[in-house]
């Protein structure tokens, strides 16, 4: 049974880009929201909040890990099925589903084996103290025994976002995140379990979004249909899919890695005031990103789709609408840190003499924000086109070529060393988007030209 959703292939993009990505950035504020009243609860435990909440926050790379195996899935999974069903293949893209699923399983297993049995001397070696580590540890514990939940959760949820129907993949973030707020009062104070509590509401609310993404994908209601028959893995699709998704997974996996490397240099210099201060730039730039990440999620499903059913003018044209909405929202963010970045820093702490430097701090680290659409168009319209060593390069360029060393370089230039730290940032977001853009010159358009030798190939043989 043919269920193509014609919509991605035929509805004007500009009001199918909006309809798409205003679900996919509320889900992803509702996220940011729901994990900083996880935080205010945890502080507030009493007698013993501030060493609960510094605990938990050492679990935070190990987290950021678990997230970024989710994503090595589902990143490139979704835009194949994506792709899939745009060639008319439903039957291709629900086999890429029902792996993924299982390769989802079996990696939760091993994470979860792994987490129990280290997961002590790893949080040690992230940063936990004696006096932290009990509390990182119970955290870690339960978390671990969930994490099933939140691969499913994660990686399903993006299947359902492949489809077009963000609307579904925003309420399975907003049940999760409304379940977790009411759970966690509960667990944490009323039953006395402190850090422990909030571990458990954590993954019951993963629990509960994992029933509601495999209810729904197995549903007559979903375009992909989940078949227990589809659940084995074929590696001819499954290789692809994980080439594709590394990434992202390299994007998300070493955000603790760049965060060491920051820290180091920062206390070096200035102390410990500059690195509070850099919590509050990557924290402004972090909830910056949430909605460009959100309209670049509302893209993926229209070009993807589109590139499958081997309309160029409508990839080009997605690629446009989500450059331009991206740009624009890049510039504006970088005028307003640039005029009022008091007001983005006193969000974060309430010391006079912390917001001063981090207002200073911020108009150097967020210098070249308003180029980052750019960068952001043209890797996402990688990931959606299936271009796998494209979307690697610049992820890497970015990260492991360009930043890290200029981290250690860059305040060599400068009299004051930690100002060159930071703007490490901004050199590396610049020249990182004049390399992308070259890169994507040449293979955006090569994938193009794939469409119009498969259009020939097709019609030869008809």
């Amino acid at each position: 049974m043919n269920r193509n959703n014609s919509e991605l292939g035929t509805a004007p993009i500009g009001p199918l880009l909006f309809k798409l990505a205003v679900p996919t950035v509320v889900a992803q504020i509702i996220n940011m929201l729901y994990n900083v009243v996880d935080r205010i609860y945890l502080g507030h435990i009493p007698g013993e909040g501030s060493l609960a909440l510094t605990g938990v926050g050492v679990c935070l790379p190990i987290i950021l890990v678990v997230s970024a195996f989710a994503a090595l899935v589902a990143s490139g999974g979704a835009p194949k099925a994506s792709i899939a069903m745009g060639r008319g293949d439903n039957d291709e893209a629900e086999r890429i589903l029902g792996s993924c699923l299982s390769f989802l399983i079996i990696i939760s297993i091993v994470l979860s084996v792994v987490l129990v049995i280290w997961n002590r001397p790893m949080l040690l070696t992230f940063g936990a103290s004696e006096n932290t580590i009990d509390y990182a540890s119970s955290y870690m514990t339960i978390y671990a025994c969930g994490t099933i939940f939140v691969q499913m959760t994660l990686g399903m949820n993006a299947f359902i976002t492949a489809q077009g129907k963000t609307t579904i993949s925003m309420l399975t973030v907003v049940i999760g995140a409304v379940l977790n707020i009411i759970l966690d009062p509960i667990f944490i104070f009323a039953f006395g379990m402190g850090v422990k509590g909030a571990a458990l509401a954590t993954i019951m609310s993963q629990c509960v979004s994992s029933i509601w993404c495999i209810i729904y994908i197995s549903s007559k209601k979903s375009l992909l249909r989940l078949k227990v028959k589809n659940m084995k893995i074929e590696p001819s699709l499954l290789f692809p899919c994980l080439a594709l998704g590394i990434s992202t997974f390299i994007m998300q996996s070493t955000e603790s890695v760049i965060s060491v490397c920051f820290n180091s240099s920062l206390l070096k210099y200035g102390g410990d005031i500059a690195v509070g201060a850099m919590t509050i730039c990557t924290s402004v730039m972090q909830m910056g990103m949430l909605p460009l990440q959100g309209i670049s999620q509302g893209a993926q499903p229209i070009s993807s789709y589109s590139y499958g059913a081997g309309n160029k003018e409508r990839v080009k044209k997605c690629y446009k609408y989500l450059l331009i909405s991206s740009l624009t929202f890049s510039t504006l963010l970088w005028g307003l840190v640039q005029l009022f970045p008091g007001v983005f820093a006193s969000i974060f702490s309430p010391d006079p003499e912390l917001v001063e430097y981090a207002s200073k701090a911020l108009r150097i680290y967020m210098g070249a924000t308003f180029v980052f659409g750019i960068q952001i168009s043209c890797q996402m319209t990688f990931i959606s086109i299936g271009n796998a060593v494209s979307s690697v390069i610049v992820a890497i360029l970015r990260k492991f070529v360009l930043l890290i060393p200029l981290i250690y370089i860059v305040p060599h230039f400068f009299s004051d060393k930690t100002a060159g730290v930071f703007a490490s940032e901004p050199v590396a977001d610049f020249l990182a988007v004049i390399c992308t853009v070259i890169i994507f010159i040449f293979q955006f358009r090569a994938s193009l030209s794939k469409l119009d030798n498969r259009k020939k190939v097709e019609n030869m043989d008809n």
